[in-house]
């Protein structure tokens, strides 16, 4: 079995100019012949950091998940808690419509 521990971002990207989003995490990663799991956790304690990123996560929970050698790979985000965050790999279509109101 193999195994990743690092630092990494999950970016939330609008479109692909715009980044609206990035979360400092630790990540671990690991993969067997079948399949990989990933958990990471956000390092920010700033409580704004947190609730931005959990606006994110449910707005829409799709994320590039990009390490420090800048590779990337989409992710979809599935958070326990405040502190556990599960990953798994995103394979549907790049472009998805996004519908959100805000009542004023």
């Amino acid at each position: 079995m193999d195994r990743y521990e690092g630092r990494g971002w999950l970016d939330w990207w609008a479109n692909s100019s715009t980044l609206l989003g990035s979360a400092e995490v630790t990540v671990v990663i690991t993969a067997s012949d079948a399949e990989w799991n990933a958990e990471a956790q956000l390092i920010s304690e700033d409580e704004d950091e947190r609730e931005g990123f959990a606006f994110l996560c449910d707005l829409d929970p799709v994320f590039t998940l990009r390490f420090e050698d800048d590779s990337t790979i989409p992710v979809m985000v599935h958070r326990d808690s405040d502190n556990l965050i599960k990953l798994t790999q995103y394979v549907g279509p790049t472009h998805r419509p996004i519908d959100h109101q805000i009542d004023l």
